[in-house]
């Protein structure tokens, strides 16, 4: 594995990884209803941040990662204002459990993609990741998430 980055890699890359555990439980959370554990400021805050650094690393030109954190970053705004403005009301309530879970996925399709070009075991199955491993690699994850995605707005209704 390839682990000489820049200080502004290692940042970025340390948020992303504290964003991905806590989202974890975050998405428990939606699936039980809650939206207010101790998960839920870490994850908006390193999640965002996450997004707003990858900006910042150096690039030559837009790439797909920009075009995810653009989207990403947007649905984490729609979901915060779900949440602090809006208070679950209405359509509130699922636009929350799409963002929060969605925000979820894209950091793990990042890190998929991610660990397809870093770690050498996988980028000898996928040199230019449009090889079959990684195209089954993240349409698992798409399929994992679109059930978790279902199931989030079926079942997140928080108490007000």
């Amino acid at each position: 594995m390839d682990l000489s980055f820049t200080l502004s890699v290692w940042i970025h890359t340390i948020l992303s990884l504290v964003a991905i555990v806590a989202g974890f439980p975050v998405v428990r959370d939606l699936l039980h209803s809650r939206a207010d554990g101790p998960w839920t400021m870490t994850f908006l805050v390193t999640a965002l941040a996450t997004n707003i650094t990858g900006f910042f690393l150096p690039a030559s030109q837009f790439l797909p990662s920009h075009a995810v954190g653009i989207l990403s970053t947007i649905l984490l705004i729609v979901a915060i204002l779900a949440r602090y403005a809006f208070d679950f009301t209405g359509v509130w309530r699922w636009v929350y459990a799409v963002g929060m879970t969605l925000g979820q996925y894209f950091l793990l399709f990042v890190l998929v993609a991610q660990l397809f070009l870093k770690v050498h075991a996988l980028k000898a199955l996928a040199p230019t990741q449009s090889e079959p491993p990684f195209a089954i690699a993240q349409i698992a994850l798409l399929i994992i998430f679109i059930a978790l995605l279902i199931q989030a707005i079926r079942r997140f209704h928080p108490q007000p």
